[in-house]
């Protein structure tokens, strides 16, 4: 049966897993925006939430990519009319990764002020660092549970319950930070940075439990482990491979920006912590038509329906360019008013203006490399995104970094960097994906 790729279809997946998609970079805003109101030691605080996130991120995006490399294979298989012959494998799949997930906790744990020292984090903000990640990296396995299970769906075709899921949990640790952080007299004592950690942790358990009755109630997938390992278990791992070498280059880059703000001072590392955490929604608000050019690239090229592979591409730039340009509006219209949800300290504010109309600019660039990154995903192209984000990060990320760091434009060459980063990424994605399937679809 054909796909429709009306405007209201492509919505259906897309603007669903848009806000699934935005649940992350919520609950990493919502502890940045709270810990930045902190009345004492606010901006050490806000830039150890800053290094942390950015380590656990890092790990996140490592392993999380379980979730393509599932969706792939899955909506494959329903564009091919074979779903029946894949339903043992997510389970098998999420055994592996949370194994993982709990044996990178238990080697992550012992060493928290070695990796945070790495990060150039010393004095208070690096006390602050491993308060705060000794009690967040428990949310890890949790974490990856759930983005198995949303892999599942959405190669089901399904990103109704990963929203309804992710907006729970965002809810939720907006709720818990506010009790946990400040306190609730008579009830709960404030708890400060370590409270953001217990409330993300304890979002991330409910989100786990919701995703794994949604799955079980409400598909045929099951969660019991079969014995016979599943035939696609070995091109599954194959496509986590490629993708954890590819997520490792990515945070090769997050990790140069991190250190290298975190080295020009405390109220550097402060703000690039708020553009970040910008940069990241707007990066997860364009996430929606990646995701839908994620489960549908897959399940046309597993139909064999190339002209619809293409038309796909079409659209979904169009939609995502246009959002991009609303939130590049927003950004500029409002662009005083930001800094200051976040933060009251003026030195801190200063940086940030001074950096964040490059956050803005790059909107656009990010639309189209996001776009066909997804769609690559879908398509099980693994391999060549990783060689690519390689490429971007040693030859054009790292150099330029370099190169503007030493001119002393601080944060601004952080984000030029990036800026060429992203264009480095989407320019060979649309050059080959063209190359490829315009003769197929003629």
């Amino acid at each position: 049966m054909k796909t429709n790729l009306s405007f209201k279809q492509i919505n259906k997946l897309a603007i669903p897993a848009l806000i699934a998609g935005i649940a992350e970079p919520i609950l990493s805003i919502t502890d940045t925006a709270i810990i930045g109101n902190l009345t004492v030691n606010a901006t050490e605080s806000l830039a150890a939430v800053g290094i942390v996130g950015a380590f656990i991120s890092m790990l996140i995006w490592v392993f999380g990519q379980i979730r393509s490399a599932i969706s792939s294979i899955i909506s494959q298989y329903v564009g091919a009319n074979k779903l029946d012959e894949v339903h043992t494998l997510p389970a098998q799949a999420i055994a592996i990764v949370v194994g993982c997930s709990l044996l990178v906790l238990l080697v992550s744990y012992p060493f928290a002020e070695q990796i945070f020292k790495f990060y150039n984090a010393t004095g208070s903000i690096l006390e602050y660092c491993i308060s705060y990640f000794e009690i967040r990296i428990f949310g890890f396995p949790f974490s990856l549970f759930v983005f198995a299970i949303f892999g599942t769906f959405r190669g089901l075709q399904n990103t109704y319950y990963p929203m309804v899921i992710a907006i729970a949990g965002a809810l939720l640790n907006i709720v818990l930070d506010i009790a946990f952080v400040y306190g609730i007299e008579g009830f709960i004592p404030a708890m400060n940075i370590e409270g953001a950690a217990y409330a993300s942790v304890l979002a991330q358990i409910i989100m786990a439990i919701m995703a794994a009755f949604l799955l079980i109630k409400k598909t045929s997938i099951s969660l019991k482990i079969s014995r016979i390992l599943h035939p696609e278990i070995p091109r599954l791992l194959n496509m986590i491979g490629n993708l954890f070498i590819r997520t490792i280059a990515l945070n090769v880059a997050l990790y140069f920006a991190t250190s290298y703000a975190t080295n020009y001072g405390k109220e550097y590392i402060a703000a690039y912590t708020i553009g970040l955490n910008l940069w990241l929604l707007g990066a997860f608000m364009l996430d929606g038509y990646s995701s839908a050019g994620n489960i549908l690239a897959g399940k046309f090229l597993g139909a064999k329906e190339y002209k619809n592979l293409l038309l796909l591409s079409q659209k979904l730039l169009k939609y995502a360019i246009f959002v991009s340009i609303i939130i590049t509006i927003i950004g500029f219209v409002f662009y005083a008013t930001i800094g200051k949800i976040f933060t009251k300290e003026q030195l801190v504010l200063d940086q940030f203006y001074n950096s964040f109309w490059l956050v803005l600019a790059m909107q656009p660039l990010c639309a189209i490399t996001f776009i066909y990154d997804g769609m690559f995903k879908g398509m099980g192209e693994m391999k060549y995104l990783r060689n690519l984000l390689i490429f971007s990060t040693a030859i054009i990320f790292v150099p330029i970094l370099l190169v503007f760091d030493w001119l002393d434009y601080k944060l601004i060459a952080i984000w030029i960097a990036y800026t060429f980063w992203i264009l480095a990424r989407g320019i060979p994605l649309v050059y080959s994906f063209r190359k490829k399937f315009v003769p197929l679809a003629n």
